[in-house]
């Protein structure tokens, strides 16, 4: 048995994952310092991954590098072994910034910290059962760590400080040195300079004599609660419990006898001290705030805040405030944003906005205090500033939901700023084919907008959200000259100066045409009597030409004739209709105009912006057959034989192959029926109207054969006739007839005419904008053998009259309605006859612009011919009817 084969598909994700380090030279810093780290990690796959970050610390000596903090796929942080106690105290953060930026923050670094730091970006993909797995994992560069041993120190605190009698008092005392776990300390209270109780080296506690009954009534409890954290409480708490505590602590050496020796002491006695926040992060052009919060202030204070903009570089002052409160800002920053402010008495703030790249670095807030005796005391605090490039942060993108959009339509672009809300210059250019791009737009951060296309073509719209700025562009009415390739550029406002945004996507928009023309039917019929014999064909647009081998006609998309030969003139014409339908008329048809004849039609369309473009180019051909005129001219229908058993149903079928089609056209449908065998020759079975209604014609001979027939219409022009359990005796042959109906608005009228009889040309006005519009009406005419469309009479709008024809026609002007208007020609003669229609214009008064043309229409074409014999004249009147027209 052979397996079918499995099919496997695979799929190849590219690699575009970046990843990048802010500094790679190496840092040296003091314990308790702070340090801060920025990681560059993006993807561009189009696939849907997650990217997660680490930070690893690789210290000298050790094989492996062990985790300081990672955020996970989930967006999750994870502290590396050794490092929670911090992560849990917030001395150790990881922080993103905008879409790719990734921060370390150690707010006091260790001795312990010592090594190489780089960070680590991993791609992952979740598989269809739902399972991640990594794709793709890259290092930054390294960043070696040099940290200084400063020694020891502790801080104290109290919880809380104000009490009522019978509350709680915790005092704790925090030592903060590197291998704590192999030193040893003694800690002592002291209220004033009473010493309430004492831990040695080895965890053994010593009470004072005064508090040694309140120790065993169990209000005294102190203890080591950690290898760096001792504590005292007092419970309940006394009046005379108020006061000052001091914690004081004694480093102690183990001597090889086991005996312990004390070393300096350090005590919590009050003293200046300042503090900064921790590590701070900027955007490129925001503004920077230090806040340096000073205690333990006995005298007055000077601030000076300084800054060095790498490890090793010299600190450089920046602005000052002396005691007095006089601000002085350095030379170098004299030109710069930059203020302190004083929010409280002991609380200072540095404000340095539009910050630059530059401006990143270690800040420092030296505080001086002058106390009492005349001696200065100085305290110092820093912290680093990391200026984060705007291009990190921010982001533009352009899309469409569509772009494939057809002549006439609308187009709209959307141009994507991602990031923080900044002043930005929007531009947008599109290029055509392997021209330089052209600037259609630029939109200033002020919100004026330059425009260097036609406006009236184009719209803007913007809309602002929490984390980006979309700007839309849309493109009214599209035509090809909007395809293209367009782009939008964002440069951002920096001090003044336009800083380019690495520019969004290309994105191409393709402008094709509206449907095209098609060639619905092309036929010919012969009209013996006239000797008249019309070739149609119909069509949704202009330019049409009829040609065998050569070029008989063409008409242009005005309708007017470019093309025709001079032998053929007086007796070859064409003319249009609605539909439209392009008639070639043939007057006195010979045998040698038989042949092949063919109708080109080519579409053009009008775009938005006025031009004229060809959609498509489509022909038919017609066999046309002249032959000797006989009496009578007789149409034949095709008769099918069928033989089928008795008690089956026959289904005939009967399709028109040719003749007009759509909204407009109608068709009525008769069956006849002969039978074989008996005297019926032509019987009508049934009728279907050209309205839709079925009727049975009255013959009791066929009666039970009517009741038996099903009539069905699967489309416009196939007919079914279906007879369900045929009988013997319904042999016969049997026929359609079909009749063409159309809803019609024109009307061909003869008047036989003596010598002095006149013709009348109507142009009645059916719709119109408004009861105050005004009109001129102007007849035009154009002779069998020209071309031209010559103006020969006009009506304006105040009524005066302009007679234009010019050769000695004596014409009759009638205004007998509003809406109504017509023109006589009094006895016209051969020279007279042609192709005339009338144009209207309306016009509506303005309050601005006094009067405007608001609308012109065309009226159809009425075919004149003047005929010398008979004296009689064929005219094509245009009529308002509304009723359907039988087509013979």
């Amino acid at each position: 048995m052979t397996k079918d084969p499995i099919n496997y598909f695979l799929e190849l994700i590219e690699d575009s994952l970046s990843v990048s380090s802010s500094a790679s030279t190496p840092l040296s810093l003091n314990e308790g310092e702070a340090l801060t780290l920025t990681c560059l990690a993006s993807s561009s796959t189009s696939q849907h991954t997650h990217l997660s970050v680490a930070w690893y610390l690789h210290k000298d000596g050790q094989e492996d590098a062990q985790p300081i903090i990672s955020l996970n796929r989930d967006f999750t942080l994870s502290p590396g072994q050794g490092f929670e106690r911090r992560y849990q105290a917030g001395l150790i953060r990881l922080d993103k910034w905008g879409e790719a930026s990734y921060s370390l923050k150690m707010a006091e670094v260790e001795p312990s910290d010592q090594g190489r730091i780089y960070c680590q970006a991993q791609e992952w993909i979740q598989d269809p059962d739902g399972s991640w797995y990594i794709i793709i994992q890259k290092n930054a560069e390294e960043m070696t760590l040099t940290v200084k041993a400063t020694g020891w120190n502790f801080t104290q605190s109290s919880q809380p400080a104000a009490l009522q009698e019978g509350q709680e008092l915790m005092l704790s005392c925090n030592i903060n040195t590197q291998d704590v776990e192999k030193r040893f300390f003694s800690v002592a209270w002291l209220k004033g300079s009473v010493e309430l109780a004492r831990i040695g080296p080895t965890g053994v506690l010593t009470v004072a004599p005064e508090y040694s009954v309140r120790q065993k009534n169990g209000e005294l409890r102190a203890a080591r609660t950690g290898n760096r954290d001792y504590r005292l409480i007092l419970k309940p708490v006394r009046t005379e419990d108020q006061g000052e505590y001091i914690c004081t602590v004694w480093p102690q050496e183990r001597g090889q006898d086991d005996t312990f020796i004390e070393g300096e002491p350090k005590d919590s006695k009050n003293r200046l001290t300042v503090k900064m926040q921790q590590a701070v992060n900027v955007t490129e052009g925001g503004g920077l705030h230090l806040f340096c919060k000073v205690d333990g202030v006995q005298g007055q204070l000077s601030v000076t805040w300084q800054h060095k903009s790498t490890p090793t570089a010299p600190f450089t002052e920046i602005i000052s405030i002396n005691e007095e409160g006089v601000t002085e800002i350095a030379e170098e920053f004299v030109s710069r944003k930059v203020k302190v402010m004083r929010p409280a008495t002991h609380n200072f703030t540095l404000v340095l906005d539009e910050v630059t790249l530059s401006d990143s670095g270690v800040y420092r807030c030296a505080v001086s205090e002058r106390i009492t005796n005349g001696k200065t005391h100085t305290q110092t605090q820093t912290t680093t500033v990391t200026v984060i490039s705007i291009d990190t942060l921010m982001g533009v993108s352009l899309s469409s939901r569509k772009t494939r959009v057809t002549v006439g339509e609308k187009l709209e672009l959307m141009c994507r700023v991602k990031g923080p809300h900044m002043p930005v210059t929007v531009t947008w250019s599109v290029q055509r084919e392997a021209k330089t791009p052209d600037t259609i737009l630029t939109l200033s951060p002020d919100g004026t907008i330059s425009w260097s296309a036609d406006q009236n073509h184009y719209q803007l719209r913007v809309e602002s959200r929490k984390t980006e700025v979309m700007y839309y562009l849309l493109v009214i009415g599209t035509s090809h000259r909007e395809g293209g390739s367009y782009q939008c550029n964002v440069s951002v406002l920096l001090k003044n100066v336009h800083k380019e945004l690495k520019a969004s996507n290309q994105l191409s928009v393709i402008v094709i045409n509206r449907g095209t023309a098609s060639c619905s039917h092309f036929g010919a019929s012969l009209n013996k009597k006239s000797n008249f014999f019309p070739v149609s064909s119909e069509n949704n647009e202009n330019v049409v030409s009829f040609s065998s081998k050569q070029t008989i006609v063409s008409l242009d998309r005005n309708s007017i004739v470019t093309e025709s030969q001079v032998d053929l003139r007086q007796r070859i014409s064409m003319r249009r209709s609605k539909g439209p339908t392009f008639e070639l008329i043939i007057r006195q048809a010979r045998i040698s105009d038989k042949g092949l004849y063919t109708c080109k039609v080519g579409e053009w369309l009008q775009d938005p912006r006025g031009e004229w473009y060809l959609l498509s180019t489509v022909s038919k051909s017609t066999v046309l057959t002249i032959t000797e005129p006989g009496e009578y001219i007789y149409f034949s229908y095709f008769r099918n034989m069928f033989t089928c058993h008795i008690q089956l149903e026959v289904k005939l079928n009967c399709s028109i192959t040719s003749g007009a089609s759509g909204s407009s056209v109608f068709y009525r449908v008769i069956w006849h029926y002969a039978a074989h065998s008996s005297s019926l020759k032509k019987a009508s079975l049934v009728e279907l109207d050209h309205t839709g209604l079925v009727s049975y014609p009255e013959n009791k001979d066929i009666r039970g054969l009517q009741e038996r027939l099903r009539l069905s219409r699967p489309t416009q022009k196939s007919f079914y006739l279906s007879i369900q359990k045929a009988h013997e005796e319904d042999s016969g042959t049997y026929w359609c007839q079909v009749d063409q109906y159309q809803l019609d608005n024109e009307k061909d009228t003869a008047m036989n005419i003596s010598r002095n009889q006149d013709f009348t040309f109507p142009c009645n006005i059916n719709k119109q904008s408004s009861n105050e519009s005004k009109f001129q009406v102007t007849w035009f005419w154009q002779k069998e053998i020209e071309t031209k469309q010559r103006p020969i009479f006009t009506v304006y709008r105040n009524s005066t009259l302009e007679d234009r024809f010019g050769e000695n026609v004596r014409l009759r002007y009638d205004h007998p309605d509003p809406s109504q208007f017509s023109l006589t020609f009094l006895n016209p003669g051969p020279d007279n006859s042609g192709l005339y229609f009338c144009e209207v214009e309306e016009w509506l008064p303005s309050l601005s612009r006094g009067w405007r043309k608001v609308a012109v229409e065309k009226s159809g074409h009425f075919n004149v011919s003047v005929l010398t014999e008979g004296r009689h004249v064929l005219t094509h009147l245009v009529i308002s009817l509304s009723k359907y027209h039988k087509i013979i």
